[in-house]
């Protein structure tokens, strides 16, 4: 038998019923009526307008659920008014000789939905989809504490799976890396089902296979740098730059002082050995900038051995042949930007003016709350 229209299906329920029920045609049609409408969506308008009333509803119906068992779940989270015409739609199915069955998955569903549209969605398994975001410049301890504080996953699971290399599937990953830092593409990323750490690290790798690595493929024939030499520069970058405009400066200022030989004297790279974030109130050590670690360029030249962030595309595209400036330094102001000098001398300056501009706002009287307009 074919699937009926839904003229015709209508038409068959209303013959049904009477035979199903016990009670005459029109009464069943009214039966019917009732309880497939949705529970709130005749509702008095003190309950219409309250928001509250209409919030969808997360539902999971595990694997091997029965339509009997969905019906009755449903029902005691308010979604559908009568299990009875449930199990009327469900046999239904199957007199329409219907392909598929109920899906598993999580859904989100609305009591204002007719449970015809409910029980379709569930046939047609259209799950809900749920979403992460990383932002850019995150490293992967980062990325291990967020999923662990949304509960996907613990810390630790993460981190050893991205300890695995999966060059069979991604056959450009740089030979002989330790862990995949700074190939995980900082991105929004959907899901539906569980989420594991295995799923994230197909989506990111294939979201910088997708988006990054066309970049470096054009241009790697004028760039001096390897895909690791690139992406690990570019995460440096990531971490200085706070205003996106000022990146193609800061590329260009490491990008000479590697070609001359000088330690690039990265802060976000002591900070990534160390495991910890200065901030304008703890800046870093002098034993902490001396603290010897292949990560740390102010004691090594050269760029340090793996990424230490999640680069963006903005980032990755300053690093690839930055230009050619005369800056040699740059010192953080406290609102995110930079000063750039040439000179050490210009250098060491600008370090003092900032370093005298911030001594002098903290220790401008503070307005009397009282008095102040």
């Amino acid at each position: 038998m074919k699937t009926l229209s839904r003229i015709s299906r209508w038409f068959f329920y209303l013959l049904l019923l009477p035979v199903v029920l016990g009670i005459s045609g029109w009464q069943g049609w009214a039966w019917w009526s009732w309880a497939s409408a949705p529970p709130i969506a005749k509702a008095d308008a003190a309950n219409a307008a309250n928001p509250n009333e209409s919030q969808a509803i997360q539902i999971e119906i595990p694997e091997g659920t029965t339509a009997q068992q969905i019906g009755e779940d449903l029902k005691s989270a308010g979604l559908i008014r009568s299990l009875s015409a449930w199990n009327l739609w469900t046999k239904l199915q199957t007199l329409q000789n219907r392909d598929g069955s109920f899906q598993a998955g999580i859904y989100e569903l609305s009591p204002t939905e007719p449970m015809e549209n409910i029980a379709n969605k569930i046939w047609n398994g259209e799950v809900m989809q749920r979403s992460f975001t990383i932002p850019e410049g995150w490293s992967m301890q980062q990325m291990a504490d967020y999923f662990a504080g949304q509960g996907y996953f613990t810390k630790e699971a993460f981190l050893e799976a991205a300890k695995q290399i999966p060059r069979d599937k991604f056959p450009w990953l740089p030979a002989d890396i330790p862990h995949l830092e700074g190939f995980l593409y900082p991105d929004t990323y959907k899901f539906t089902g569980e989420l594991t750490p295995q799923l994230v690290i197909n989506q990111m790798l294939s979201r910088f296979q997708e988006l990054a690595l066309p970049v470096y493929e054009q241009g790697k024939g004028t760039t001096p740098y390897s895909l690791l030499e690139w992406t690990t520069l570019a995460s440096i970058v990531e971490r200085e730059a706070v205003v996106g405009s000022e990146r193609p400066q800061i590329a260009s200022v490491f990008a000479r002082r590697l070609r001359e030989g000088m330690p690039l004297g990265a802060d976000p790279t002591v900070e990534y050995a160390l495991g910890i974030r200065q901030t304008p109130d703890q800046p870093l050590t002098w034993d902490q900038v001396r603290t010897p670690s292949p990560y740390n360029t102010y004691e090594n030249t050269g760029l340090p051995p793996t990424p230490i962030s999640s680069p963006g595309i903005a980032s990755l595209e300053a690093s690839l042949n930055p230009s050619n400036t005369e800056y040699l330094y740059f010192v953080a102001r406290y609102d995110g930007t930079h000063v750039f000098s040439k000179t050490l001398a210009e250098h060491e300056a600008a370090q003092d003016a900032i370093h005298d501009g911030r001594e002098a706002a903290q220790s401008e009287p503070k307005p009397d709350a009282k008095n102040a307009n």
